[in-house]
């Protein structure tokens, strides 16, 4: 990894904004084929991110990123599904099976995926620069040339947004967004202890305000989420805790109480002349959808295909562009109205779903 700097230009054919699964995703998937890539993460890892609970459908990306010897371990915590208490008795919701047995999510912490991702881009041959912070996109015209950084002003062909939440390059375009939720803010934190009830699948159970997410992570250590449908400013932190199962609020805490902002929205261009967006720069929906990861490699790993197919076939440049972003936009319509229905059936419904 190198050390941020101003003693030359360089030049990249892609240049990623962020080391999350998204951003390592494609900047892996880019090296890969062949293609000179720059990664600026602008925190020092380890950092703390909540969402150990994986989808099996995971498994496949981790493998075709070559990280999953290194993951999908015999001590990975393994589980089949999801206990809902949601409309009626509580019922068990099965990820499925096929041949093999049945299906199955991880319980891996992001320390250690984002360390297993970050050491295949480095070993695919991406230039790493962290921590690194990227100051303004460098652009002539509509067009977007590169970013200027801690490490100087890196110039490239396409510049990947995988900043999160945050937006950079939304923000530095001013590129506008389709917002389908009010300010949601979820909540998380983690207790000391394990309740038999939690010991082998997750539960998502419905409150009076909206729901709560538990899933045990670890030996003795139970992780919750709890997400209220109408964000209030004054809620405070102990009414959070207060929304947890008993049998979890009597569990000593374990580290900070910590909140996100997951309000749902999409950018309205996610491609564009020398940029794409990927994971929840591009797009976001609150962890009830439970995907986020899924879908943050998977948008990575496309992206680098939209890219590589733009610059080795130059006339496929804008309908890589258009299919690229025709494929997150289904992804994301589809997922919202999943979302709605699922929460039209809660026992308390959001007031602001309406019923279109």
């Amino acid at each position: 990894m190198q050390a941020p700097g101003r003693s030359r230009l360089k030049h990249f054919d892609v240049v990623v904004i962020g080391a999350g699964p998204a951003g390592c995703a494609s900047a892996i998937s880019c090296a890969r084929r062949g293609l000179r890539v720059a990664l600026l993460e602008r925190q020092a890892f380890p950092r703390f991110r909540p969402g150990e609970s994986l989808h099996p459908g995971i498994e496949p990306l981790l493998r075709q990123l070559g990280v999953a010897d290194l993951l999908c371990v015999s001590s990975t915590l393994r589980f089949e599904g999801q206990w809902v208490h949601w409309n009626g008795p509580p019922r068990f919701n099965a990820f499925g099976a096929d041949v093999t047995g049945p299906w199955r999510g991880f319980q891996i912490s992001r320390v250690l995926l984002d360390a297993a991702l970050l050491q295949q881009a480095a070993s695919a041959g991406v230039e790493i620069y962290q921590p690194c912070r990227a100051h303004s996109a460098l652009t002539v015209g509509q067009q977007v040339i590169g970013v200027e950084a801690d490490a100087g002003c890196l110039y490239t062909s396409y510049v990947i947004d995988a900043s999160g939440a945050a937006g950079w390059l939304g923000r530095q375009l001013h590129l506008t967004e389709q917002i389908d939720s009010p300010v949601l803010v979820a909540r998380c934190g983690y207790m000391h202890g394990q309740p038999a009830r939690y010991a082998s699948n997750p539960h998502l159970l419905a409150t009076t305000d909206g729901w709560t997410w538990v899933a045990r992570i670890g030996p003795q250590l139970t992780h919750w989420t709890h997400l209220a449908f109408e964000t209030d400013a004054l809620q405070t932190v102990r009414q959070s805790r207060q929304m947890l199962p008993e049998d979890l609020q009597a569990l000593p805490q374990s580290g900070t109480i910590r909140g996100a902002e997951v309000s749902w929205r999409i950018s309205a261009t996610v491609a564009g002349d020398g940029y794409l967006l990927v994971g929840d720069a591009a797009c976001r929906l609150d962890p009830a959808s439970s995907h986020g990861v899924l879908k943050a490699l998977m948008s990575g790993m496309q992206a680098a295909q939209a890219i590589h197919d733009s610059l080795y076939r130059p006339l496929l440049r804008t309908a890589a562009q258009a299919q690229y972003q025709q494929w997150l936009r289904c992804w994301y319509e589809h997922d919202l109205t999943q979302l709605r229905s699922f929460y039209r059936q809660h026992p308390f419904p959001p007031r602001w779903l309406g019923t279109d």
